[in-house]
């Protein structure tokens, strides 16, 4: 994990981000006067937003959850009581 100054991130921006996307590097941390101040990471691949609908047409919603509430009881129960 490299660590460079400001100035060097500000004048290597494209060659940092390039490092990052490619995956030579996971951060670079970004300091100021030798201390710390940022890190450079990779977004994830698959952001949040981008999950929504995953599961479209895989599965049938029932009309109604209750349909079934016998028949679920008895796998539970082994049909006693």
């Amino acid at each position: 994990m490299p660590s460079v100054n400001i100035f060097e991130a500000k004048t290597n921006l494209s060659k940092l981000l390039e490092s990052i996307e490619s995956g030579r590097e996971q951060e670079v941390i970004i300091a100021r006067n030798g201390k710390p101040i940022a890190r450079l990471v990779a977004l994830s691949t698959f952001p949040i937003d981008k999950r929504i609908g995953v599961a479209k047409g895989k599965f049938r919603v029932p009309d109604s959850i209750d349909t079934d509430n016998d028949a679920i009881h008895k796998l539970f129960t082994g049909g006693h009581e």
